[in-house]
């Protein structure tokens, strides 16, 4: 007696097909931020915080009414020197590209880890306003202490960086001269010979 496949499996697996086809299809945007955050120190003993992020829509339709938030530097720790944390377009189109950078100056000594920043955008189908989060930063240490650099730093990071390569080619090189260069028993046995 053969057995039949069981009928709701098979309902429940053509739904998720028939789902999972109509998302792949729709007509949306899919907006990825990326958040970098670098330190610079300055001569005068202060340091500054240069912020940029892009946003990238992935997605097949143009997403409208995009605004940038990034309320993640607290006043009392960062000064706005150029720029603002904020920043609204009026569009993104599919496959399309916006970048936004503004610089802080650091207050107060000590670990920050900053938060997300939040994008937000309208889709002309829906009715509410649709969120994006960013990638988060890495945690910055704002105004260290910088250890002294050691004499002989860059020869450690030289042969970190060149270290395999310099080895290969000393064997190389190496190997060239043994096969190329006469054998001194071969040259001596030539002048017996004689």
């Amino acid at each position: 007696m053969a057995n039949p496949t069981p009928a709701p499996l098979v309902y429940v697996l053509l739904a998720l097909l028939l789902v999972s086809s109509t998302i792949a299809n729709s007509d949306v945007p899919f907006i990825v931020a990326h958040k970098k955050a670098s330190l610079t120190r300055l001569k005068s003993g202060a340091e500054r915080v240069s912020v940029s992020i892009d946003i990238y829509n992935q997605g097949s339709s143009t997403a409208y009414d995009v605004s940038l938030n990034d309320a993640s530097w607290p006043g009392d720790v960062f000064d706005v020197i150029s720029g603002e944390t904020s920043k609204s377009w009026e569009r993104l189109d599919a496959g399309g590209h916006l970048s936004h950078s503004f610089e802080l100056e650091a207050k107060t000594k000590g670990m920050f880890h900053g938060s997300p920043a939040v994008v937000t955008f309208r889709v002309p189908t829906k009715p509410a306003l649709q969120e994006a989060l960013s990638t988060p930063i890495l945690p910055l240490d704002v105004l260290a202490e910088k250890l002294p650099e050691n004499k002989f730093e860059w020869v450690k990071r030289l042969l970190a960086k060149y270290g395999s390569l310099i080895s290969v080619n000393s064997i190389v090189i190496l190997f060239i001269y043994l096969v190329a260069s006469p054998s001194k028993s071969s040259a001596k046995g030539s002048k017996k010979k004689r």
